[in-house]
């Protein structure tokens, strides 16, 4: 038995075992367990900390003085969350269906006001991936300096964890995914536009290991997950709301505005409406008790870690507890979770004064799909103590988090920001400031009121929407709403694919040299699309899928698709084009014939795309019946 291009029996890749009477815990084995005539049958065992791969299988036979070779078979290899003894050793079969074996999931998306749910396909085990998955090992840096020491590794999920990390990405390698943030993707894909997985590993191979374009972070994680799952370790995908990205690791975001709420300068250290990651379940035996379980792990290339972009596995209870020193990346997860924010008012002389009202918290809704349901489950708690709690304060301590362990400043002023009831695509709507005076005093102040498009993670756009209002007075223990109207024609040009507005409020109150900012993130809800069945879902018997949407603008739409995935698609059946022009009210549907060949739980994938609606997605669960 042999893995690897140049296996050993010093490093774990080679075994030669003689035929025995019973299975060896613990080791490589070959047990007889029929022989009739010249046919023998072999039950084959292998030791829980073995490496995973492809493996060639040998027969060696000797009568006397000779001897013969000769090659059974191959097989490959994978983590076992069944078993015991394996590091990914998982004790609940529900959450070994759900981390392993479903092939179907949800990742969050949306802000943290209004989370929304984006079916995913992962496909761990359609047709060639496993190859895929194994091919992406074989090109990791570390295979080609060393394939023998590379292979042997492999036999450790925090290894091969943070293999898959950095060959998601392709900035240090022949990676799969090339990320993009700047909403030009002409020459590539959309990142809004994939619904699974699949597709992207199949695009990868068949280009010769080149780069696709484009992904960005959820896009990352789903394929991070894929390949991990594959390879048998249990995994998640996470969504984080408000996350920050942190370089110096001081734990803190600032931000300048001028005296007219305008920030500055775009800059790398921000916060994200959210970011997604995945989680991994092992042990790790090379940290102290407690910390195996749920491991995070970042394919997105963000920062370098131990030069290579790359993060984790990081033991998600050491964020918990504030133990950055733990590896790997422990200070850049807790960042994105726990960084505090600060905004700075530049006044005409350069000098800066800060805000004394943030509305921001960071690390909020961290979200994933609950086992066994399609409904979203909330772990923030994983991650986090009761906000003031003396957990919380002996956390912060203990990560020297010294922004968060001050008293924060007490004013007689405050403000938020409220939206309306609904706000779907291509409708106006507004948003209110609601401003109250606490204090027993009046107070004159001015407030400007800006609403800009924005992208997921923080690149803010044109604006569509403004309001200044010189004199403010606000009378003693009193509330006051102030409407900001936001129109379609205003913002239908330069909304991103992320669907989000920012609206910022700075209430300046100048005898006082007081100002107090506010900030809301609003997600624009797409239309749904309605997916029926017709007829009665049996395996191997033609089933009609049909998708349908309402053009909710008042404009015609252009280059209308429908894409799909899901059981019984042919490749040719993905993807249906729509004739122009799909006119303002007006409803289109398609059809597609569908053949599912497994009994079970199917989820149908559908995705819209037109010139004014990006990426509007939406499932249909189907349960196939035997034939």
């Amino acid at each position: 038995m042999a893995e690897g291009p140049d296996p050993s029996e010093e490093a774990g890749t080679k075994a030669r075992f003689s035929l025995s009477s019973a299975v060896e815990e613990g080791a490589w084995t070959a047990v007889v367990m029929d022989q009739q005539d010249s046919v023998l049958s072999l039950q084959l065992s292998t030791p829980p900390n073995a490496p995973v791969g492809l493996y060639r299988l040998s027969l060696e036979a000797s009568t006397g003085y000779q001897g013969s070779s000769f090659v059974l078979g191959h097989f490959t290899l994978l983590f076992n969350s069944w078993c015991p003894a394996d590091a990914v050793y998982l004790d609940s079969d529900e959450e070994r269906r759900e981390y392993v074996l479903s092939q179907q999931g949800f990742i969050y998306q949306g802000s943290v006001k209004f989370i929304k749910s984006i079916p995913w396909n992962f496909g761990q085990f359609e047709d060639g991936i496993l190859d895929i998955c194994l091919m992406l090992l074989d090109r990791n840096p570390k295979f080609l300096k060393d394939a023998c020491r590379d292979c042997s590794s492999r036999s450790n999920p925090i290894y091969v964890g943070r293999v898959v990390s950095a060959m998601v990405n392709c900035n240090d390698d022949q990676g799969v995914l090339l990320g993009r943030w700047d909403n030009n993707y002409k020459d590539g894909i959309s990142p809004m536009f994939w619904i699974g997985s699949v597709d992207i590993l199949r695009r990868w191979k068949t280009s010769g290991c080149q780069r696709v374009k484009y992904g960005q972070c959820w896009v990352f994680a789903a394929v991070a997950c894929t390949v991990l799952r594959c390879l048998g370790i249990p995994t998640r995908v996470v969504t984080n709301f408000n996350s920050a990205h942190d370089q110096n690791s001081n734990l803190l975001i600032e931000y300048v505005y001028n005296k007219f709420g305008e920030i500055q300068k775009e800059k790398s250290e921000m916060i994200w409406n959210y970011h997604c990651w995945v989680e991994s379940w092992m042990s790790r035996p090379d940290l102290q008790p407690g910390y195996e379980g749920w491991q995070a792990l970042d394919p997105t290339p963000q920062e370098k870690s131990e030069g290579t972009y790359c993060c984790g596995p990081v033991p998600v209870r050491a964020i918990k507890e504030g133990d950055l020193s733990t590896k790997y990346d422990a200070a850049f997860v807790f960042a994105e979770v726990n960084a505090d924010v600060v905004n700075w008012i530049q006044q005409d002389d350069g000098s800066l004064c800060k805000s004394t009202n943030n509305s921001q918290t960071v690390g909020m809704k961290i979200s994933t799909k609950s086992v066994g349901r399609d409904e979203r489950e909330d772990i923030t708690h994983n991650y986090k103590y009761p906000e003031g709690s003396p957990e919380e304060r002996e956390a912060f301590r203990k990560a020297n988090h010294l922004n968060k362990l001050t008293e924060k400043e007490e004013t007689g002023l405050a403000m938020r920001i409220r939206v309306s009831e609904s706000m779907s695509m291509g409708s106006d709507f507004d948003v209110f400031a609601y401003i109250n005076n606490n204090t027993s005093e009046s107070h004159s102040c001015r407030l400007l009121l800006h609403a800009r498009t924005v992208s997921y993670n923080g690149i803010l756009g044109p604006e569509c929407g403004t309001k200044d209002l010189l004199n403010l007075s606000l009378e003693p223990f009193s509330e006051k709403s102030i409407p900001l109207r936001i129109l379609y024609e205003k913002y239908c040009e330069c909304l991103t694919e992320s669907n989000l507005i920012k609206v910022r409020g700075l209430l300046v109150e100048q005898a006082a040299n007081n100002y107090l900012l506010a900030e809301r993130d609003i997600y624009l809800e797409n239309p749904e699309i309605k997916i029926r069945i017709l007829g009665e879902p049996k395996q191997n018997r033609k089933l009609v899928a049909e998708a349908s949407l309402r053009n909710p603008l008042t404009v015609p739409l252009l280059g209308c698709s429908f894409t799909m995935e899901g059981a019984g698609l042919t490749e040719e059946q993905k993807v249906m084009d729509v004739p122009d022009p799909v006119e303002a009210g007006e409803e289109v549907k398609v059809r597609v014939d569908l053949l599912p060949r497994h009994v079970g739980r199917h989820k149908l994938v559908v995705n819209f795309e037109s010139d004014k609606l990006k990426a509007v997605k939406g499932f249909r669960n189907v349960l196939i019946g035997p034939a």
